[in-house]
């Protein structure tokens, strides 16, 4: 039996491909992510999935790099020019990389380009089925590139674990809102089993996404999708340690790092690394310094920036605008206040090995990062494990991920180019003693929340998350519930259905007045009802005005109101008139109160209830005015004996004498079933659950934390369980009485 194995996709490999005087050089990435997950994909049977970094001219090429690649567990996937041209370049940069730092004017919607990337996305996920993965196989895919694989690897494999990780921003549902494909990409990502984000407002912009586009309901961070429990979370990367606090304490590089001081005069070096790119916020920063040597005169001659801006992309216009600005900047502050002994700004437009970036680490007195938006940002990091025995200050923008771990760097609005020149002024100016505090404080972050911290904390809740997806599928009524339950069903003389009605019988309308039984509903209740061992109960929150319309002419019992109104025994409606009212003047002016502020709501009076209803209401403001309303009532609540029930995009006060529970339970007493069966969807319905006997058969629509035994997963499958007992013959001899078999179910 072939041990279980790690699949790592992303777009690429660790390992990247170049042709030399027609020889292929195969090149190790010293990349974070390479690092972090090398001690997995060179295991044993485990894999990493992803683009060489080139088009093999031939045949011959493409074998001779698959062996190579092979030896090293790797597996590519080759692309065209026209591929990477239309996935990477066309949709993947100059769509999804725009609207996600939040540049929606940079995006160019092509459709070319998305149809690239769909297929692209198809060809990596044959490159997965093409490795036969086992259903206990994990699957961990990585960033915006690849946002449709998890769906299409799940459309293949039920039942494998998917992680998916995001390594720069999600943006909110409004921005993402405006790309033409933003369902298809949602859809694609909820083929995962965990969703991944470096930071809190990401999860929640993805969340938000999935509530105001596909209208997914969310309970705390996790969705339902096909009977799936999804989750989204919070996994802020890390970087290797170890290895840059290594690199730092080696002779070889502080002595590097004395030479780059020497050569600048001792100055106060401040340092900047990074990639060409307009998130980075550079136009921004070299404004901030030029303000930095008018208003603080005395520092010139002091300090130096060093800028590495190391080359991306520059063929694009957008970006090859952006060097050229660049360039004018650097030039145009190095020539107004630059003298012979000393130039304001070293600027370098290279790639550096990651010995010099070290030794520069080490060098600087400040590392200034002022990404205008960035994922998380790991150059911050990678400083911070650098000054163990040296000092330094950081000043991070608050738009990098990083700063919702590192909060004793100086923060700074990296619009603000006022703040910017401050808050260089102050780690210039900073003492010894609190340079050191706070740089410990990050150092002891860093090296806790490490890249292999970080591998290990994903994989350890992807386990948890499919423990509780088994879990969760043991509830579900499937063929073998049906089975047992059918059964107890079929050795039974006298059957009580309990059935809700909205959510349960119907699905929810915006208009609840619309929401009226339909024909083939009316079908599956007669055929029900017309074997003489079922009694069918429907009990709902409904007045009783609008049950009797519906269902008065009926042999069913009706409870109307969650109890307030029955009409059983004798198909006459008798209402609970010994209790009091008094409590609805208050409750229904807050109630009005918060209506009146909330275009969509309305309140909807019982004889023994008050219901605040907002499926009308928009989306996010309905729930923020219900959680309002909720903390006004809270207060009346215990005072006048009352229950307040949140049901689906509905608030209601009732009696506490009052509840689904307490009705089904005298008709039981008095019925006296064998059998007894009960569904239903929302809160009012869990009294239910709780009151009817052990031996009841409780089913819950949706997969909610519930008192019920079982759950089925929307309305529909609710309908067609009930429906199953409506057409399935089984008034047949009892073979046998299987509820020791259910229990185990």
């Amino acid at each position: 039996m072939r041990n279980k194995r790690t699949i790592i996709i992303s777009n690429r490999l660790p390992v990247r491909v170049e042709r030399r005087d027609q020889e292929l050089h195969f090149i190790p990435s010293e990349g974070g992510l390479a690092t972090g997950l090398g001690s997995i994909y060179q295991q044993e049977g485990n894999i990493w999935v992803g683009w060489p970094g080139f088009v093999p001219e031939n045949e011959q090429e493409e074998a001779i790099t698959r062996q190579k690649l092979a030896e090293l567990n790797l597996v590519p996937v080759f692309l065209t020019e026209e591929e990477l041209q239309g996935y990477y370049e066309g949709f993947s940069n100059e769509v999804l990389w725009p609207i996600f730092h939040y540049r929606l004017s940079y995006a160019v919607y092509n459709t070319e380009n998305w149809h690239t990337y769909q297929q692209v996305n198809r060809k990596f996920a044959n490159a997965v089925v093409e490795q036969s993965p086992g259903e206990k196989d994990e699957v961990w895919i990585h960033d915006y590139q690849l946002m449709l694989l998890p769906k299409m690897v799940r459309d293949q494999h039920e039942h494998i674990a998917i992680g998916y990780f995001q390594h720069i921003p999600f943006p909110p549902d409004e921005l993402f809102r405006s790309i033409p494909w933003r369902d298809q990409l949602i859809k694609g990502l909820l083929g995962a089993d965990l969703i991944a984000f470096h930071t809190y407002n990401d999860t929640q912009h993805f969340l938000n996404a999935c509530t105001h586009i596909l209208s997914l309901p969310i309970q705390n961070n996790c969705l339902h999708v096909d009977g799936r429990s999804v989750y989204a979370e919070v996994y802020p990367m890390g970087i290797d340690f170890d290895k840059f606090s290594g690199l730092a304490q080696s002779p070889a590089i502080q002595e590097r790092a004395r030479e780059i001081r020497s050569y600048y005069k001792e100055r106060k070096f401040i340092l900047c690394i990074d990639r060409l790119d307009y998130s980075k916020g550079i136009i921004e920063r070299l404004q901030a310094y030029e303000s930095l040597l008018q208003t603080y005169p005395e520092l010139r001659e002091q300090i130096v920036l060093y800028m590495l801006v190391v080359p991306s992309r520059d063929t694009v216009p957008q970006y090859r605008m952006l060097r050229d600005e660049i360039d004018r900047a650097v030039g145009h502050i190095n020539s107004i206040y630059g003298m012979n002994e000393w130039q304001p700004i070293a600027y370098y437009y290279n790639s550096f090995p990651v010995e010099e970036l070290s030794s520069l680490y080490v060098a600087a007195d400040v590392c200034l990062v002022t990404s205008i938006r960035d994922g998380m940002n790991l150059v911050c990091k990678e400083y911070v494990a650098s000054k163990e025995q040296t000092n330094g200050v950081l000043v991070l923008s608050e738009l990098a991920g990083a700063s919702k771990e590192l909060l004793e760097a100086i923060q700074v609005n990296p619009n603000s180019i006022d703040q910017i020149r401050e808050a260089l002024k102050l780690a210039i100016d900073m003492p010894e003693t609190e340079k050191r505090r706070r740089m410990q404080d990050s150092i002891d972050i860093v090296r806790k929340f490490n890249v292999r911290h970080w591998v290990k904390i994903f994989f350890n809740r992807l386990h948890e998350i499919k423990t509780v997806q088994k879990q969760e599928m043991a509830r579900r009524v499937r063929s073998e519930v049906k089975d047992a339950i059918s059964e107890q069903y079929q050795a039974a003389k006298k059957r009580l259905f309990f059935l809700d009605y909205d959510g349960t019988l119907i699905g929810f309308h915006k208009d609840a007045d619309a929401a009226s039984p339909t024909e083939s509903l009316y079908r599956t209740l007669e055929l029900l009802q017309s074997n003489p061992a079922n009694q069918i109960v429907i009990i709902s929150g409904r007045p009783h005005e609008t049950l009797d319309r519906w269902f008065g002419r009926k042999d069913y019992y009706l409870v109307a109101e969650h109890g307030a109104w029955s009409n059983y025994p004798e198909h006459t409606w008798q209402s609970k008139n010994h209790i009091s009212t008094r409590w609805k003047i208050p409750v229904k002016h807050i109630m009005n109160k918060f209506a009146n502020r909330t275009a969509g709501a309305i309140v909807e009076e019982k004889t023994y209830s008050l219901a605040w209803h907002y499926r009308k209401a928009q989306t996010g403001l309905g729930q923020l005015r219900s959680q309002e309303l909720v903390d006004s009532l809270r207060y009346l609540i215990p005072h006048h004996g009352l229950q307040l029930l949140m049901g689906d995009k509905v608030i209601e006060v009732k009696n506490s004498e009052l509840n689904k529970g307490k009705a089904a339970m005298e008709i039981v007493a008095d019925y006296q079933p064998d059998f007894i069966f009960a569904i239903g969807d929302d809160a009012t319905d869990e009294d239910m659950f709780l009151e009817l006997p052990q031996e009841a058969i409780t089913v819950k629509v949706g997969n909610k934390k519930s008192a019920a035994q079982f759950y089925v997963e929307s309305q529909e499958e609710a309908v067609s369980l009930i429906d199953y007992f409506a057409t399935k013959n089984l008034d047949l001899p009892p073979e046998s009485t299987s509820n020791a078999h259910l229990q185990k179910l």
